[in-house]
């Protein structure tokens, strides 16, 4: 007997990332009056919650590896918003701290999340309890490529 797989709308990964477009496509006409994508976005909340971090800790917070996070940064710093500057205790570790511009954006962004949320017909209760199954998915994978 030979193995089959399981037809595409059974899959769990394909349903994630489904998912994921989807919410990708509704925010992209909330971000764009800010000239903002969403990678952007990610990163700038990162900062909002706290600034004047390393690119290392920005990263550990996005999850951005240092390949789609520098772009990011540099993107980010043309239009502004932040800036890179070097650690005084050790020049070669950068930090970035938004400008002036980039924390005034906080206030203007403010409007994404409850437009989205407008689009989003589910209950609190179950966003929240997708949010804690997503948390919890990432948590185990990410303790699955800490054991290769």
């Amino acid at each position: 007997m030979t193995a089959k797989t399981l037809p595409l709308p059974q899959q769990v990964c394909f349903a994630l990332y489904s998912a994921n477009n989807a919410m990708m496509r509704l925010y992209r006409p909330l971000l764009q009056p800010f000239d903002l994508t969403y990678p952007q976005y990610v990163v700038l909340l990162a900062l909002w919650q706290q600034d004047k971090i390393s690119l290392g800790q920005l990263g550990a917070a996005t999850l951005f590896d240092s390949g789609t996070l520098t772009p990011l940064v540099k993107k980010l710093e043309q239009k502004g918003w932040l800036q890179r500057v070097s650690d005084a205790s050790d020049e070669r570790v950068k930090k970035v701290l938004l400008t002036a511009a980039g924390r005034a954006l906080e206030t203007e962004v403010a409007t994404v999340m409850p437009a989205l949320r407008c689009q989003v017909a589910l209950p609190e209760s179950q966003l929240l309890a997708l949010r804690e199954q997503a948390q919890q998915l990432l948590q185990q994978l990410q303790q699955l490529e800490a054991c290769r």
